[in-house]
């Protein structure tokens, strides 16, 4: 049996990563949940939360999930390693380290196998997208990618979620909408056309960027253009994405569909929403259709629940592939 560390327990994802880890039974002898000293004795998930501190014993785990955060991980992470644990994390801390697998369940699991106890999960945006494309790639080849995403705000936290909720319930009854805090313009009802935070100098977000290199390092192709806009909707749950394909070999919608239809995690739909993919695993994809003004492009739907297979689940089902691995190891 495996002894399992969550990190970040007490968040929308953390408290997700629990939850799932239940609902697929996953063989734990023992789930301890951590997360700041201001949550110490919260129960989650039938859990009391113990506080993350320096005096904490973090010997005997076989596997820590973490979703606290990149100043956390960064902090955190190495101290599980060296203590035994296989770190998987889901926070940008890592994702852009060489030595550290990016990995996607579906996508690239043989990068686990050159892990020094530390993997990296990617952001939830990219995840659902690289799902869809994997297949793709492998068949054709995918010479350019151009992409404009619709995230919900949970992507930002608890609080943002707060603040939809307030600025429409507001607005709803006639009400003066409540001043935005977590983002630069009121959300509820609008539309933000740039999901993320702009480094000083640039003109791309920290989430399109991260798609940009996370897609070409899960897919193991640094040659594929990526052209990124990232964009903030009023949606509690799930994001949506519309993605234009150039492939490096022709291939008809007829032929895309057939190949989605056989690959791992992917739900085919005529018209996926975020209301039909919330508190689901798959990624759904519709709306494949030929680009007529390219030879060699089309155009797709994907849309995913954000915390489960875009953080959560993918987490969980990272931990499942280590589990396997070793019983195959003890089995050899």
């Amino acid at each position: 049996m495996t002894r399992v560390a969550v990190v970040g327990a007490t968040g929308a994802v953390g408290r997700t990563m629990l939850a799932l880890l239940r609902e697929r039974d996953f063989p734990a002898e023992e789930i301890v949940a951590f997360a700041t000293p201001r949550s110490e004795g919260i129960e989650v998930d039938g859990l009391t939360v113990r506080a993350l501190t320096a005096d904490q014993d973090l010997s005997g785990f076989d596997i820590a999930l973490f979703s606290a955060g990149a100043g956390t991980s960064r902090e955190w992470a190495s101290k599980f390693v060296d203590a035994g644990a296989t770190v998987i994390d889901n926070s940008s801390a890592f994702r852009g380290d060489p030595d550290v697998p990016l990995v996607v369940s579906e996508v690239n699991p043989h990068a686990l196998e050159r892990h020094r106890g530390l993997i990296a999960n990617p952001n939830c945006s990219t995840m659902q997208m690289v799902v869809a494309l994997a297949p793709i790639h492998r068949a054709v080849g995918i010479e350019r990618l151009v992409v404009s995403t619709y995230q919900s705000v949970s992507g930002t936290g608890k609080a943002a979620v707060d603040e939809l909720d307030n600025q429409a319930r507001a607005s709803l009854h006639g009400m003066e909408m409540p001043a935005p805090e977590i983002y630069p313009e009121p959300i509820a009802f609008n539309v933000i056309g740039a999901a993320g935070n702009f480094a000083e100098g640039d003109d791309h977000t920290d989430e399109e960027r991260k798609m940009m290199f996370e897609t070409r390092k899960i897919l193991e192709d640094q040659s594929i253009g990526v052209a990124v806009t990232c964009v903030r909707v009023p949606v509690r749950v799930s994001h949506s994405e519309s993605v234009n394909v150039q492939t490096r070999e022709p291939i008809s919608p007829e032929e895309v569909r057939e190949l989605l239809s056989a690959a791992p995690g992917i739900a085919l739909g005529e018209l996926p929403t975020p209301l039909k993919a919330t508190d689901r695993d798959e990624v759904f994809v519709g709306r494949i259709r030929r680009d007529e003004s390219h030879p060699r492009a089309f155009s797709m739907w994907i849309v995913s629940d954000n915390l489960r297979k875009g953080a959560a689940t993918n987490a969980v089902q990272i931990a499942e592939l280590l589990v396997g691995a070793r019983k195959a190891a003890e089995v050899a």
